[in-house]
């Protein structure tokens, strides 16, 4: 009888053993395994952020890229403070770093909306409206813009000088005639007084092409004041989603 006894107590001690051991077990499971989700979600997160972020440098690279407007030099087309959208892919496709085209698509017109690398300091942007392509001849006569010997029709431009300065001064309202090369541009600012442009320093080349603006995402006025009013306030609500042309 004393034997049985015995013989159970070893019995459960060894299933009581048994148990641990299996508890033990399945802790140390339950533990890799959350050892190995907490790994996978942060190599999930790690990827989806390398994902973005490779997928926002291909679209700044390739296809879109954000300007904002420093100067008032296309006004009243572009107001210091817009924020504006250039296509990128429009005029061809490039390697960003070499600067090589891989793919053309189109030329850019007249009447376009460029940003391009400054010719003189080409770690600055400018943006500018195409007046002259490859092969037109572009003068200027008492602030009147003439390309191939016919007036341009400029609804867009502006004058805030009303003083006419002759060409032994400045280009600014009188150039003699110039054929723009092949690949290159003649560009200007809509505010024909206060812009530094290709009277003064000549073409740009489609090499120095960034691409063409085509909206206004976001417009914010400096000295504006807390109102709802488009022209007074902050934000100018009314140039927000406005199309460029």
């Amino acid at each position: 009888m004393q034997q049985t006894y015995y013989d159970f107590r070893a019995v459960g001690s060894a299933y009581l053993l048994k148990n641990e051991e299996l508890g033990l077990a399945l802790k140390s499971q339950t533990e890799v395994e959350t050892k190995h989700r907490k790994k996978s979600t942060l190599r999930e997160y790690t990827e989806a952020i390398i994902v973005a972020a490779l997928l926002a440098l291909f679209i700044r690279a390739f296809v879109v890229q954000a300007f904002k407007i420093p100067s008032g030099s296309m006004k009243s087309t572009l107001l210091v403070g817009d924020h504006i959208l250039v296509n990128k892919f429009v005029y061809g496709i490039r390697l960003p770093i070499w600067n090589t085209e891989l793919v053309h698509l189109s030329n850019p017109k007249r009447g376009d909306i460029i940003v391009f690398q400054y010719p003189v300091d080409p770690s600055k942007d400018f943006i500018k409206r195409v007046v002259g392509i490859p092969g037109d001849t572009v003068r200027i006569q008492n602030k009147k813009v003439f390309v191939n010997d016919q007036p341009l029709e400029e609804p867009y431009a502006i004058h805030s000088d009303n003083r006419i300065l002759p060409a032994s001064i400045s280009t600014r309202d009188n150039m003699a005639p110039i054929t723009v090369p092949p690949g290159h541009l003649f560009v200007m600012g809509d505010n024909r007084d206060e812009s530094h442009d290709s009277r003064f320093w000549k073409f740009v080349s489609f090499n120095d092409l960034r691409g063409k603006a085509f909206i206004i995402y976001w417009s914010w006025n400096r000295d504006g004041v807390m109102t709802w009013s488009p022209s007074l306030s902050y934000v100018r609500w009314n140039r927000i989603g406005k199309l460029l042309n």
